[in-house]
C-alpha cells in the first residue's frame, strides 16, 4: 500500500509561476487523498512550498536535510518530522528507504540527479515502485528524447519505458500511484 510519496522538486524561487501552480495543486492532492509528503527538507524554492501546501491540506510533512544545509538556515521548520543526515548520500538513502512512490516535480541537477538514481535502482530491480515525472510546461521533454535515443541505440531496454509514468498534472499523478500495479522488467543487460 502507498502511503509515503517522495516528492523531487527545486529549491528555486525564481521560477516561472506554472511550476509553482503545478506543485500547489500536487500539495493540496497529496493532502487530500491521504498521503504523506517526504521531501528534502528546504523551506526555499518549490521544496517550501509542496511542504506547506501538502501539510496545509492534512499530510504529514517530513523532511529529510543534510546537516550542511541545516547551517544554511534554509530548513523547514514546520516539519512534522525533521532527519538530519550527515550528507546529500545519506539524505537519499533516507529518503529511499521511507518512500513508496516518488514523484519529480520540475527541478534542477539534483531533481534530475535524485529522480535518476531512483529510476536506476528501479531498473536494477533494488525497488518496483512508482516513479512520475511531472512533465508540466513540456519541462522534461528534451530529457525524455534523451531516453529515447537510449532507446534507439540500446543502452537500454524498450521496455524500460515501463520504469516511470510521464504526467501532465497533479490529478493525474495522484491516479496513477493510487491505481499503481508493478510490472515485471526484463533485467537491465542485453
Amino acid at each position: 500500500m502507498i502511503k509515503t510519496v517522495c516528492v523531487f522538486s527545486s529549491s528555486s524561487s525564481a521560477v516561472n509561476s506554472v511550476y509553482r501552480e503545478t506543485t500547489i495543486e500536487l500539495g493540496k492532492r497529496l493532502g487530500q487523498e491521504n498521503f504523506d509528503l517526504i521531501f528534502g527538507g528546504a523551506d526555499v524554492g518549490l521544496m517550501g512550498v509542496i511542504a506547506r501546501t501538502a501539510q496545509n491540506h492534512g499530510a504529514k510533512v517530513t523532511g529529510v536535510i543534510p546537516k550542511s544545509l541545516v547551517e544554511k538556515g534554509i530548513v523547514y521548520q514546520e516539519a512534522d518530522e525533521l532527519i538530519v543526515s550527515n550528507n546529500l548520500r545519506d539524505r537519499k538513502e533516507i529518503i529511499e528507504s521511507k518512500s513508496d512512490a516518488f514523484i519529480a516535480l520540475p527541478g534542477g541537477f539534483g531533481t534530475m540527479e535524485e529522480i535518476i538514481e531512483i529510476l536506476t535502482l528501479k531498473q536494477l530491480h533494488f525497488h518496483n515502485k512508482p516513479i512520475v515525472f511531472i512533465n508540466s510546461n513540456s519541462y522534461y521533454d528534451n530529457l525524455l528524447a534523451q531516453f529515447e535515443v537510449g532507446y534507439e541505440e540500446n543502452f537500454a531496454k524498450k521496455e524500460f519505458r515501463e520504469l516511470y509514468y510521464v504526467s501532465k498534472s497533479a490529478k493525474d499523478t495522484i491516479d496513477y500511484i493510487k491505481h499503481y500495479s508493478p510490472k515485471q522488467l526484463p533485467d537491465k543487460w542485453f
